[in-house]
């Protein structure tokens, strides 16, 4: 037989695109050809393929061979494309591995001696198979972990190119997933730790229960990391299919863990402000890898010390804080990577931090000109400001100790249903994804309520999205009040906590 078909997967993000591979092996000079707009790492994949079929004891068609990736105009990256390549040669030299073969997916690159290595994108390429209606993939085995997330596919695991062709003339087994395994429980950590601050508490609270996004301005020590990173232990846990987003895009960048690879915990990411723009928003050569926003999906991503960041930096969290989503576009082609999160930031008052407003030595200006480096377009965008004030006691009898992450967290827990219950004709999870027109249309509030949203918007204190933002934080407000609906004190609540600057 001189010509067999395989099937694998090209990955896009976290897209994937089904992929057959056509060998033809012919008469003519000795010689390997790859066609189908393959990157460098699969071209280089021929010296691969073939060190590993002749490694593993087989002989290598001396003739001419031809390989094929369709379809042929859809750029294909990576090296998972090792297992599909040399089984496909081999197929088309010896007709009796062809019959299981056409019928299955292969995903894995070879060792020069024969092991299957895992890659990148394992959790995708299965979810794009069972999508495509693949009955069989056969994945390296150090992926099993990974791959039992996905059920309705025969899954295999090969730890060699022999096990695989051993499997494919039916004269042997490959292992199968075990069962799926959590991500252990991570205890959270404790929001009355945090000694004071009230207001910065309620407004922590009013964030996690509409899914709000948060500035927090406070001198240093007062408490705004410790707030910020308790922000996730009064969020509810991921659902199933948030789980496996947030899963799929750990696994194309490479962090996804073996060691229970679901994790139900919402993700709690703290880049540096000497990030590069690819690194937070994602990119970098060839095909864009997933960034810090695509990493905190479903969670909290905190960008402490705001000002120090690049505008440019900021300004690019924009479109994901709007549409929850990133999209790149390279040479290579483009990428969509999920990116629905709550941003958190954390400011100084001024460029001199001082442990208290008394001994600031910065003149007005120069305060002024530290805040507004975070631009007007990305305030508008976030829904709650609170000011953290400097301590002035610590002991227990002078301060009061405030709530604990549990009975917090219960208060949000129920606010959230509240908010799932309302929406859930139309698949909204939280009051921040509700979109402006529904709120001022469907879910129209009487006019003596949103009298002072009127007046706000007349006297130029807010835009009309800094207004539908501080419609959604008065329907939150109301959640935790066990209202139906706002009343005309929670939208002035909201209406000061969108405009609440320090001084």
């Amino acid at each position: 037989m001189a010509l067999a078909r395989a099937r694998s997967v090209a990955l896009y993000g976290v897209d994937g695109r089904l992929v057959e591979i056509e060998a033809d092996v012919g008469d003519g000079v000795p010689a390997m050809r790859l066609v189908g707009l393959p990157d460098a790492a699969l071209h280089e994949s021929k010296v691969r393929v073939r060190s590993a079929v002749l490694n593993s004891g087989w002989v290598w068609p001396n003739k001419r061979i031809t390989l094929a990736l369709s379809p042929a105009t859809l750029r294909k990256t990576g090296s998972g494309f090792d297992m599909a390549l040399a089984c496909g040669v081999l197929a088309a030299e010896h007709g009796e591995l062809s019959a299981r073969l056409e019928h299955t997916v292969l995903i894995g690159e070879l060792a020069l001696d024969g092991r299957v290595r895992p890659v990148r994108g394992v959790l995708p390429c299965l979810l794009t198979a069972r999508a495509a209606g693949v009955r069989t993939v056969v994945v390296p085995h150090d992926t099993l972990a990974e791959a039992s997330l996905v059920d309705g596919v025969d899954i295999l695991g090969a730890r060699c190119l022999n096990e695989v062709l051993e499997w494919l003339r039916g004269e042997g087994e490959l292992e199968r997933p075990g069962p799926l395994v959590l991500a252990p429980d991570q205890v959270p950590l404790e929001l009355a730790d945090v000694v004071g601050q009230h207001a910065a508490r309620t407004a922590l609270e009013v964030a996690a229960a509409g899914g709000h996004h948060l500035l927090l301005v406070g001198s240093p020590g007062t408490g705004k990391t410790m707030l910020a990173r308790r922000l996730v232990g009064l969020l509810p846990a991921l659902r199933t299919e948030e789980a496996l987003q947030l899963a799929a895009i750990r696994s194309v960048a490479g962090r996804l863990s073996n060691e229970g690879p679901l994790s139900l915990v919402p993700p709690f990411v703290a880049p540096h402000h000497s990030s590069s723009m690819a690194s937070l928003i994602g990119g970098g050569s060839g095909v864009a890898k997933p960034g810090a926003v695509s990493m905190a999906h479903r969670g909290v991503l905190f960008v402490d010390e705001a000002p120090d960041w690049g505008p440019h930096m900021l300004d690019a969290l924009r479109t994901p804080l709007e549409e929850g989503e990133v999209r790149i576009s390279r040479t290579d082609g483009s990428v969509r990577y999920p990116a629905r999160f709550q941003l958190v930031m954390a400011a100084n008052p001024c460029p001199c931090a001082p442990a208290h407003d008394r001994d600031c030595i910065c003149p007005s200006l120069a305060r002024r000109r530290y805040l507004g480096r975070l631009s007007g377009p990305l305030m508008d965008r976030v829904d709650l400001r609170a000011e953290l004030m400097p301590l002035v006691a610590l002991t227990s009898a002078d301060v009061q100790p405030g709530e604990s992450t549990e009975v917090v967290r219960a208060r949000v827990l129920a606010a959230r249903a509240a908010a799932v219950e309302r929406w859930a004709e139309y698949g909204w999870l939280s009051n921040a994804e509700v979109p402006g027109p529904a709120l001022r249309d469907r879910f129209r509030l009487p006019r003596r309520v949103v009298a002072p949203l009127d007046s706000a918007l007349f006297r130029g204190e807010l835009t009309a999205r800094g207004a539908d933002r501080a419609l959604r934080t008065a329907w939150t407000l109301a959640d935790l009040g066990g209202l139906d609906r706002p009343d005309t004190e929670m939208v002035e609540r909201a209406i000061a906590f969108k405009e609440q600057r320090a001084a």
